[in-house]
């Protein structure tokens, strides 16, 4: 057994810290030979990193300079030299100052806007753009597709794409902003895009005179299983307005007009300055195909003229509390067509303060499972009534 003083001397001999080593070099393990070569593999690796950061800048240099003057497309390395050595290289600030610039004039008289609807052919209008800023579209995976001047971007062919802000050889996304560029009008076939039927409007059937409010529309939003829940304002996506048949087929199109969708988030807007809660809004009738809109579900008054035909058009109501019908705005504690004039009269004040998305505004009674509703229009000219008819 050991003595007491055994112990206390096995406790100090366990408890003894070493020595400090003399140098950050001085570990156990490592001898004197071992630390001299350890030091110097460091510094060849070092060395050997800053002659390539070196070659990297002065061969990308003379690269961008025979990119900008159209000899070669500019390298990584050409843009990082770039953007390094360039005295007006722009500061991340700049590039989310130009980014806000260049949405603000797509956002729409709402600011709530999220999309853009273009043809192959169509110049997107971007105003305030700082000095040295251009704007740009490119695929979801940011592979620049066409460039566009300091004021516009030339739309690329259909398909869903993201707009961005280039300064110098720094891009910076537009974030919440989709140009959507459209299918032309001339791709149908017989009334069909692929397997999806759409018929033809009145006018090409020659029962009405072409008249520039309607005419067949200039192109078709091509929507797909993927991009059906793509945002096209703070309240909407493409799914909702898609016509209400041919459930099994796709690609779907459709036809939207971007002033509706900025009447409505206005109609919205309005509503929450009154204390009205608008998340639960409901699309009950968006986009009707001709065909649809002649002999699909149910007809009863319906006009053969119908603005929904021409994407300008919807049939909403407010199911906020999430009970499937429309929900009692004015706190009566009864849902009628009372409710629905709450959105007539928010309605008739947007109409007052923003004349270009002036159009029908109709209050129903009822809906196939969903109580009164509204429709709205942008068709350009005021029209009101109650119960039927559009």
């Amino acid at each position: 057994m050991l003595s007491w003083a055994q112990v206390e001397l096995l406790i100090e001999s366990v408890l003894e810290l070493p020595d400090a080593p003399p140098s950050r070099w001085h570990r156990p393990g490592i001898g004197p030979r071992r630390e001299r070569w350890f030091e110097r593999v460091s510094a060849v690796v070092l060395l050997t990193f800053a002659v390539g950061w070196c070659w990297t800048l002065v061969h990308g240099a003379a690269r961008a300079d025979a990119a900008g003057n159209g000899d070669v497309q500019p390298t990584v390395g050409a843009r990082l030299a770039a953007a390094l050595t360039a005295a007006d290289a722009p500061a991340m600030a700049y590039l989310t100052d130009a980014a806000l610039a260049a949405v603000t004039p797509l956002r729409g008289e709402s600011g709530r806007l999220r999309a853009r609807f273009e043809t192959g052919e169509a110049r997107l209008p971007v105003d305030s753009l700082p000095p040295g800023a251009s704007v740009a579209i490119a695929s979801p995976r940011d592979t620049i597709a066409v460039a566009g001047d300091s004021a516009a971007a030339t739309a690329p062919k259909p398909g869903l794409w993201n707009l961005v802000v280039r300064a110098g050889t720094v891009i910076k996304p537009v974030a919440d902003f989709t140009v959507v560029t459209m299918v032309p009008t001339s791709a149908r076939r017989n009334g069909r895009i692929g397997l999806y039927y759409i018929g033809n409007w009145p006018t090409e059937r020659g029962r009405v005179a072409a008249r520039g409010n309607y005419a067949p529309p200039r192109g078709f939003i091509e929507v797909t299983r993927e991009n059906q829940d793509t945002r096209v304002s703070e309240h909407f996506r493409l799914r909702d307005f898609l016509t209400k048949n041919q459930q099994d087929v796709w690609p779907k199109y459709l036809v939207l007009e971007t002033r509706l969708l900025d009447k409505l988030e206005l109609v919205l807007a309005d509503l929450e300055k009154r204390g009205i809660r608008t998340h639960g809004v409901k699309v009950m009738s968006g986009f009707r195909t001709p065909s649809y809109n002649a002999s699909g579900g149910n007809t009863a008054g319906r006009a053969s003229l119908s603005r929904h035909m021409y994407g300008d058009a919807s049939d909403i109501y407010i199911d906020s509390d999430g009970n499937g019908m429309m929900d009692d705005l004015n706190g009566d504690g009864r849902v009628n067509t009372a409710d629905a004039r709450v959105i007539l009269q928010a309605a008739e004040r947007v109409e007052r303060e923003h004349p270009a998305l002036v159009g029908g505004v109709g209050v129903y009674s009822y809906g196939p499972g969903h109580g009164p509703f509204i429709h709205i229009d942008t068709r350009g000219f005021r029209a009101r009534w109650v119960g039927a008819g559009e």
